[in-house]
């Protein structure tokens, strides 16, 4: 089976929702069915059913979480040999030559991917064209308002 990426961030953030899961919204929810179950005909008990389905939707994501962290491949940024060149986990400054916007980017994994924390998933085209190049590359991105090209001015990790 293939390995997926993730960063060390991204794996303890999915191991602290995995143990809430189960510590707090497992029991929880048990307890629900429990007390929906005392109040008679489970046929037409809505309490009951919606505690059902909660269960379901929760032990869905337990199974989700631990095939995730079991195909992960954990990569800490600070760890990985600073060769100059962008790889995954480093943080990179770009400049957008069209409009002189300055952007800033971290290449993670798809689960941990956030456009708003600007974290991007390295399988998305911007990472693709980042990955291997150089401060002062140039790199052109197709993007739905057709392509962009952005100067890499800095790369760092961490």
């Amino acid at each position: 089976m293939k390995r997926t990426p993730m960063t060390l961030r991204g794996a303890e953030a999915l191991r602290a929702e995995l143990k809430k899961l189960k510590s707090e919204a497992r029991p929880n929810i048990i307890k629900a069915i429990a007390e929906a179950r005392g109040h008679g005909d489970l046929s037409e008990n809505a309490e009951y059913h919606a505690a059902r389905e909660q269960q379901g939707f929760i032990e869905g994501r337990i199974k989700e979480i631990e095939g995730k962290l079991a195909n992960a491949e954990v990569i800490d940024p600070l760890n990985l040999p600073h060769t100059g060149k962008v790889v995954f986990g480093a943080i990179v400054e770009l400049q957008d030559q069209a409009g002189d916007v300055r952007v800033e980017y971290q290449i993670v994994g798809e689960d941990e991917a956030d456009i708003r924390a600007r974290r991007l998933s390295v399988s998305s085209p911007i990472a693709r064209a980042l990955v291997g190049k150089v401060e002062g590359d140039v790199v052109e991105v197709a993007a739905p308002g057709g392509t962009r090209s952005y100067e890499i001015l800095v790369i760092r990790f961490g």
